[in-house]
Parts: C-alpha cells; sequence; structure tokens
C-alpha cells in the first residue's frame, strides 16, 4: 500500500510540475510516511458516507457546479449528493470511467481537476496533503468500491454548543457530530456545511467558526448528509435594564409572561401601553379590517369602565365585518379566484370558506373538510381546492405551504439543500393525492372530484412509485383502495404533527403584530427558527387545548399586554425588530385601506360587475378590475405565499394618492360625508373632529385644530368646500391614516 501512496503522489506532482525523478518518488514517500502513518491505517471509505460530504463541501455538487439541473462539462452530479447511486455512476462509470484511474490513482481526473493539477473552472478545491485528498486517494486506490446498501446510514447530527450567550466580537467555534446506524459517532465539523439565519446578529465561517456581530439572537445551521442542526446565539442589548421594569409591566396571560421573559433574557424595555385611541383603531383594523366610525370613536373614548378594552374585544369577534375579513384572509390562503374557476364554483368555494368563518369551525375541521373534498363543485365549494390543483404535486406543495408553513417544492427535484425533506418523501407525500380526479358535471364550470380505486404518481429518480406517507408520517399499503386523503388528513390536522397548529398560530399571530414569530410566515423550516421559540409552541399548545378554535387564539393575543403596547420607541428597545417590545407600525392593506377611504369620505367603491355599496374586503375574487388593489399590493392568489401581497410603499402609491382618481373622485363626490355636511349645515368645528374620530379614532390636537380652524376661517364662503376637501386630503394621505399603528 506504501508503494500505491507514492505512486499516487509522485504521479499528481509529475502531473502539476512536468517531471518524475527518483528525488520526487523519495519526496512524496516521505510525504506519505509524514502525513499518513500516524493514522489508524488505510480506511475501506465508503462513497455514501465518506466522499460524498466531501464533494458537498467542496461545492462540487451544488447548484453552480455539476450539481446544476445540466451539470457542468459534461459532468453532472446530484444536487448536495442526493443520489448516491447516481453520483457513483457519474463519476466512476460515464465517460468510460474515465475520471478513475484504478491502476494509476493519483491521475484520476477526480483528483488532479480538485488540486489544479490539470485545467479546472471550478479552481482548486482542495490540495495534496489535504485529509479531503487523502480519503478520495484511498477511496480510489481500494478500488473505488461502490454505494451497498448496507452501509451504514446517517440517522442524526448535533451541533455544539446547543446553545450560547456572548457579547459582540466573540467568536464560538462550532463542533458537528454525526451518528450513524451502526452506532458510530463521528465528528464531521471539518466536512459540514455552514449557514447563519440572521446574519444581524452572527455570521459564520466555512470551517464552523462563527462569530457575534450584533445584538439579538440568531443562529447558525449545519448541513451534513441531508440532515440538518441549529445553534442559538444569543448576544443581550448593551442597555442595562433593572429587573422591576419587567416586574411591574402588566400581564394578561401567558403571553405577556413568555413575551416578558425574552425581554428580560435580552435587555429589551417594553414600551408602555398604546392609549385608548390609538388601541381602538388598532383593534379594528387588525380584528375586522375596517376603521371604527366617528361615533364609535367619540363612544369608546368617552367609555370610563376599567374593562372597556375586553368588552370592544368582544365586540368585534362577534361583528359580521369579522366574517368579512377572515374569510378574505382564507380566501387569499386558499386561492379563491375567477381566472381558473367559472363564477358559480368560485362563489361556491368563497361561500364554503364564508360559511366556516361564520360558524367559527374549528381550523382543524376546515381543513380536513377540504383535504378530503370531494362531488359537485358546484354544491361542494371546498372541492374547487382540487380544480385549481390540477396534480398531485401542486396540491401536495400548496397544502404544505398553507397548512403547515413548508415549501418542500425544492424536493421535487431533489432532496432540499436547506432543509431535511428528501425527494423521496417528496414523492411518498404526493402520493397520497396521485388518485385524485375530476370530471365534467351539470352547469358551467361544474367538476365532480372524486377518488380512484388506483393510480400511482412515478418517482422520475427511480422509475417507481413510493409508498403513500405523509412527511414524518406512516405509511399506508400500496394496494389499499381506500381515499388516501383520509390518512393524509388524520396525518396533517393530529395534535401530534408538529407544524399544523405552529404555522396557524403563525399566520394569525403575524396579522395581529404585523411580524410573525417565524418571518415568512411560509417559511417555518427548521434552519429559520422562531423569535420566541418557547412563545410559539405555548401559542400552539393553546390553540390544541382550545380544540383550534381561532377565535380563542385571538381573544388571547388582543387582550395580552404585548399586543396593547404602543407602537413608540424607547433607548432601550430601539433596536427590537422581532421580541415584541412594541408594537410594529404596517401600512393597511391595500382592501382595508380602499375601505377606510370610502368609509371616511362616504363614497363607496364601485367594482365591476358587483353591488353597489361593495365594500372591497367583501370581494371573493382577486380577480377584480382596481388600479388601487393592484398598486398598493392585492396578492394575484395564483400561489400560495405571504409573498404575492406587499405592503412596501411605492412611488406609483404616492402619485395615485396625489392626482388619481380614487382619493379626488371621493372628495369631489356631490353627496359625498362632506356634502351631507354641508346641507346639513353642520358646523365647521364639527366637521373636522368627525374627520379626525373617523380617520385617525382620536380628537385633533389643539395645534391641529387651531391650525385648520385657522385657514378655515379665512376661506371665501365660495371656497369653502374646496377648502375642507383640502383638510380631508391631508388626513387621508397621512402616515397617521395609510399605517396601521
Amino acid at each position: 500500500m506504501t508503494r500505491i501512496y507514492a505512486r499516487i503522489f509522485a504521479d499528481c506532482f509529475w502531473v502539476k510540475h512536468g517531471m518524475r525523478t527518483i528525488t520526487t518518488l523519495i519526496a512524496f514517500c516521505l510525504l506519505y510516511c509524514a502525513v499518513f502513518a500516524s493514522d489508524e491505517g488505510v480506511r475501506d471509505w465508503s462513497f455514501r458516507n465518506a466522499v460524498q460530504p466531501i464533494l458537498a463541501k467542496a461545492g462540487c455538487n451544488s447548484g453552480a457546479c455539476h450539481g446544476a439541473a445540466a451539470g457542468k462539462n459534461g459532468f453532472k452530479l446530484s444536487l448536495r449528493g442526493y443520489d448516491d447511486e447516481g453520483d457513483y455512476r457519474a463519476i466512476a462509470k460515464n465517460a468510460f470511467g474515465r475520471r478513475l484511474d484504478l491502476a494509476d490513482p493519483g491521475q484520476s481526473l477526480l483528483l488532479t481537476k480538485a488540486t489544479g493539477a490539470t485545467a479546472h473552472k471550478g479552481g482548486e478545491r482542495f490540495d495534496t496533503g489535504s485529509k479531503e485528498y487523502k480519503i478520495l486517494a484511498e477511496w480510489i486506490a481500494n478500488g473505488a468500491p461502490e454505494p451497498k446498501a448496507d452501509d451504514p446510514r446517517i440517522v442524526r447530527i448535533e451541533l455544539l454548543p446547543a446553545q450560547s450567550r456572548s457579547k459582540i466580537g466573540a467568536e464560538i467555534q462550532m463542533t458537528v457530530q454525526s451518528t450513524f446506524s451502526n452506532g458510530e459517532t463521528i465528528d464531521v465539523t471539518r466536512w459540514a456545511k455552514y449557514s447563519a439565519s440572521n446574519a444581524a446578529v452572527a455570521i459564520v465561517d466555512d470551517n464552523g467558526k462563527a462569530k457575534v456581530i450584533g445584538n439579538g439572537e440568531g443562529a447558525i445551521t449545519a448541513w451534513y448528509l441531508s440532515r440538518i442542526a441549529i445553534s442559538n446565539v444569543a448576544s443581550p442589548y448593551e442597555k442595562q435594564v433593572p429587573d422591576e421594569t419587567f416586574a411591574k409591566e402588566a400581564r394578561a396571560n401567558f403571553i405577556d409572561d413568555i413575551a416578558l421573559e425574552k425581554l428580560k433574557e435580552l435587555r429589551l424595555a417594553p414600551s408602555p401601553m398604546a392609549d385608548d385611541a390609538t388601541f381602538l383603531r388598532r383593534a379594528f383594523i387588525d380584528t375586522i379590517g375596517a376603521l371604527p366610525t366617528a361615533d364609535e370613536a367619540r363612544a369608546f373614548l368617552a367609555e370610563t369602565a376599567p374593562n372597556k378594552r375586553a368588552m370592544l374585544i368582544e365586540e368585534l369577534l362577534s361583528r359580521s365585518e369579522f366574517v368579512d375579513y377572515w374569510s378574505y384572509k382564507w380566501s387569499d390562503l386558499l386561492l379563491v379566484s375567477s381566472e381558473k374557476l367559472k363564477p358559480d364554483a368560485m362563489w361556491a368555494y368563497y361561500h364554503w370558506v364564508r360559511d366556516n368563518v361564520e360558524r367559527n369551525t374549528p381550523w382543524d375541521e376546515m381543513v380536513r373538510q377540504l383535504v378530503t373534498a370531494k362531488s359537485s363543485t358546484v354544491e361542494n365549494g371546498a372541492a374547487n381546492f382540487f380544480v385549481l390543483h390540477g396534480d398531485a404535486s401542486e396540491a401536495t406543495e400548496t397544502i404544505t405551504q398553507a397548512f403547515m408553513g413548508l415549501s418542500i417544492n425544492c424536493a421535487k427535484c431533489h432532496n432540499h439543500p436547506l432543509e431535511k425533506w428528501t425527494n423521496d418523501q417528496y414523492y411518498e407525500m404526493a402520493n397520497l393525492l396521485a388518485r385524485v380526479r375530476s370530471k365534467n358535471g351539470p352547469g358551467d364550470g361544474n367538476r365532480i372530484v372524486f377518488c380512484a380505486s388506483d393510480g400511482d404518481l412515478i418517482q422520475p429518480l427511480t422509475g417507481k412509485a413510493r409508498s403513500p406517507r405523509p412527511l414524518d408520517g406512516t405509511a399506508i399499503a400500496m394496494g389499499s383502495t381506500a381515499d388516501r386523503r383520509e390518512h393524509l388528513a388524520n396525518w396533517l390536522v393530529s395534535k401530534n404533527n408538529p407544524y399544523f397548529a405552529r404555522s396557524i398560530v403563525n399566520r394569525v399571530w403575524a396579522n395581529f403584530f404585523n411580524a410573525g414569530l417565524v418571518m415568512n410566515v411560509d417559511d417555518m423550516r427548521a434552519t429559520n427558527p422562531a423569535s420566541n421559540e418557547k412563545l410559539l409552541s405555548a401559542a400552539a399548545a393553546f390553540l390544541v387545548e382550545n380544540k383550534f378554535d381561532l377565535k380563542a387564539l385571538m381573544r388571547a393575543i388582543l387582550n395580552s399586554a404585548t399586543y396593547q403596547r404602543d407602537s413608540r420607541t424607547l433607548p432601550e428597545n430601539a433596536g427590537d425588530s422581532r421580541y415584541y417590545a412594541r408594537y410594529y407600525p404596517r401600512r393597511i392593506m391595500a382592501e382595508v385601506l380602499l375601505d377606510a377611504m370610502s368609509q371616511v369620505t362616504g363614497s363607496t367603491t364601485q367594482f365591476p360587475n358587483y353591488p353597489e355599496r361593495f365594500r372591497a374586503i367583501q370581494l371573493p375574487d382577486s380577480n377584480v378590475a382596481s388600479y388601487f388593489l393592484k398598486s398598493f399590493g392585492r396578492p394575484n392568489r395564483s400561489i400560495t405565499c405571504e409573498c404575492e401581497r406587499t405592503g412596501e410603499p411605492s412611488m406609483a402609491q404616492a402619485l395615485h394618492l396625489s392626482n388619481g382618481d380614487t382619493m379626488n373622485q371621493k372628495l369631489e363626490a356631490k353627496d359625498n360625508a362632506i356634502g351631507k355636511a354641508f346641507a346639513a349645515h353642520i358646523p365647521v368645528e364639527k366637521i373636522v373632529e368627525d374627520l379626525y374620530l373617523g380617520a385617525l379614532s382620536r380628537f385633533p390636537t389643539s395645534v391641529e385644530r387651531t391650525k385648520i380652524l385657522a385657514v378655515i376661517a379665512q376661506t371665501d364662503p365660495k371656497e369653502m368646500r374646496a377648502t375642507i376637501e383640502d383638510v380631508y386630503w391631508g388626513v387621508l394621505s397621512s402616515k397617521e391614516f395609510l399605517f396601521n399603528r
């Protein structure tokens, strides 16, 4: 074996430097002794467990190199080595086996290209003295054995330290331990791939050395052989906050207890409670997607009962606008649209959503109805889900995204590069939906959804069907003729499914706090941990205990002091954007904003083919012409992703508010709120007060009142309406109106 290694190194040196001498041979023999004499001897390296990690670490099978869909320069590997057998063939057999030279291993292209001895567009990936070179050389010298069915399989990896608490500037060397099915545990720190989930807090290099660069919490992720491990890195903020600050804070329920615990850990002082006007407007917008009227605002601000906020919350949860708003929200999620559905089917789908919201159907029951829906799409609106998703793959991807917050799309072609989901698991999950069929029914757009007794989805990699199995669930028999969706639904809505409750909690949480416990709400992968894992787990457990009653969760959120905090920052929490030391303002969603303008101006928006006074939030369909809704970020409902909706300000929005038809037509309408006030001879002081109460849920300040009335006093009576219109425009285009704070 010593002669083999001497030949390997001599050949490699000769290829690189163009000479072969006795001196060279002796030098490399000595090098071999120096490098390998102290090792445990030549190992029978496994292609699956030793070669593949090296190729992944070196980037050879990355998407930018030979792991690309078409490979590179005629050499194609599976992305990050998910296909061991295929990769072995590509390296050892394809192109007449030219990439390996078993008789003269040192001249194998696999080695000479990786070390730069032979021209290689990917550059030098490692040098001849590295451990990577040693392992590959030994594997080739041993005959390049193929992956075996009885190879030990990786069970898990562990990233240490699992938790750390450090100051800015601290460095932490991570260690990765892998455990295999034969019980062997190996240090694979050298070959793991690393990434940081919150680079504002901590970064990590290719060798697993993390550096803390900011305050807050971040996570370091290690990937090895399609296994993931996480290490949480905390760096408390620098300002000291006395313990009594947290001890004296109001606590309504478990949300406050856990949120304050996190704030104390990170030394983030909580902002004070929002005033009544701010809470009133915020609660209306977040719960029912509408503003309180001027009279409602006036009454609430005058109310002296100590529990008036709790009473308001109960009222909001029982209002008809609650049904409008949450029907719209879930229609976004479930892609209700006439772009792919005929009108009768679209309306049936929407009414199914709305009826469930109105009855306060538990979320697990509602999802079960959807996933197992069949029969006429006009009679059973939920069945339209399977018309919108024409094949098993589409339905699988939407179900996992909508109800578990998981994007497994990548696993359709290869093992997920950032998660644990494999190509096998994708096709096992999708095969649960492979027998869903539809056919034409009586009437325009009516489809009959049913489940066939046979048919399977073929996995392209193997050319065979995988056993139907939910993600991390148990498989069912391939030969069973029962509706596989029942098995899927049982697993999906189970209390033991760790993803289901957490996903809907995160969606509801993001609606009320303007930031999910996991951001983004559709991205609940293990490598994107929650800002407060304990709080997310507790809220999910609370929902399960309350039998998936979403109103119970909303009630707990609305009553919490955490939700009722002011949005203004303190010096001690100015850097917070994830831990709920304050409320996070955001621009009001497009449909709610348009309805708010209509309500304040008293001028409705007429939507094509819909009744007069139909509000935007009542629309069942996103496929409705409206420049305002489009420019302010309404989603198209083409994919289940929160990214379809945007709340970012833009120049188009500013120009439309200033010069567009929407606000100008509402202000100029003869029978709007201004016209009616003038006809009723209401004093201008009352008009201004009602405007502020109706738009901002507060009275004008003394400064605002004085300035506005001074301008009005100098106005020619003939120009009075135009002046009032200008006042309206100033309020309705203000940041305070456009944002929910």
